[in-house]
């Protein structure tokens, strides 16, 4: 039987790195994109972070199983790895090349709005409410305001239609992965998360060899970026996430999912020098309010500590 979920003090502060890190990520892809196709840039950030994991993995014993009479079968590792990033990797990185980036962004926060209903009838403690269906709804409400017209507009493409669904098949992907962890047998999370990093490099590697040949030596700046991406982005925030979701459950683990248009947004204001939307205060505003509606119970058993 699976543990009721445990949200601590510890569990706000990981999901607010989360939010943080996975929020300045597009900048560090922006980048990274200026000298590696985006397959082989979905393969290469899979491969370092693979690397970067296992190596933890290998000084802390290698064991992935933390009880002998219950241990996760071939199947649901690989489905593991598979959904956590290699197909949500390689559908964004295509989806991405036939929408705007408002839409790609919002599609992010449909991740909640899946989650909800799925842990509802999947993982114990955490059944739906009025409470939680509406402060969902605000935080979505919040980024969609935020991202704007943007999210609604149509870039032209012949494939638009196509790149749009991809970009929505990556949010199914993130949500039933965010169950499928949740409902594992107990296990060690750095075994769980190299296994899922070297299951997603090998999803994707063929993809990039066939679409994209062999890779073009990058830029240092370039292979720089794909190194932050690598090992900071994937390896180590996969880690964080796994351990959220685990502990926390997957409904807490969405709410990552708005805060990364808002840190995303900021941040170019702030780095790269691009205009802050006027309606930012309001989704703030939308997006705080329903974080803290959804999570009503854990913020007063927060402030009663």
């Amino acid at each position: 039987m699976q543990a009721l979920p445990d949200i601590s003090r510890k569990s706000w502060l990981m999901v607010a790195v989360l939010g943080f890190v996975w929020g300045s990520t597009f900048m560090v892809i922006e980048i990274a994109l200026e000298g590696i196709p985006p397959f082989w840039l979905a393969t290469g950030r899979l491969g370092f972070a693979a690397v970067t994991i296992c190596a933890f993995w290998a000084l802390s014993g290698m064991r992935l199983s933390l009880d002998p009479t219950n241990k996760p079968t071939t199947s649901q590792i690989f489905m593991t790895g598979a959904l956590s990033s290699g197909v949500p990797f390689l559908l964004l990185s295509w989806g991405q090349q036939y929408v705007t980036s408002g839409f790609a962004g919002t599609s992010m926060a449909v991740v909640p709005l899946i989650v909800l209903p799925l842990a509802h009838f999947f993982v114990q403690g955490e059944q739906l409410n009025l409470r939680k269906s509406i402060g969902m709804a605000m935080g979505f409400a919040g980024v969609f305001v935020l991202v704007g017209a943007d999210a609604l507009q149509s870039t032209g493409a012949d494939l638009e239609v196509w790149g749009r669904l991809a970009c929505i098949g990556v949010a199914a992907c993130y949500a039933v992965n965010s169950i499928t962890i949740r409902r594992l047998p107990p296990v060690d999370p750095i075994g769980l998360t190299a296994m899922m990093m070297v299951t997603g490099t090998l999803v994707a590697l063929p993809f990039a060899l066939f679409f994209e040949g062999i890779p073009p030596v990058p830029p240092a700046k370039a292979f720089f970026a794909l190194l932050v991406l690598g090992i900071l982005s994937t390896a180590a925030m996969n880690l964080l996430r796994v351990i959220v979701i685990r502990s926390a459950g997957p409904t807490f683990m969405t709410l990552v999912n708005y805060q990364v248009p808002v840190w995303s947004v900021v941040l170019g204001g702030l780095i790269l020098n691009e205009a802050l939307p006027p309606t930012l205060l309001l989704a703030l505003v939308l997006i705080l309010s329903g974080l803290a509606l959804s999570q009503w119970g854990a913020l007063t058993r927060l402030f009663r500590r």
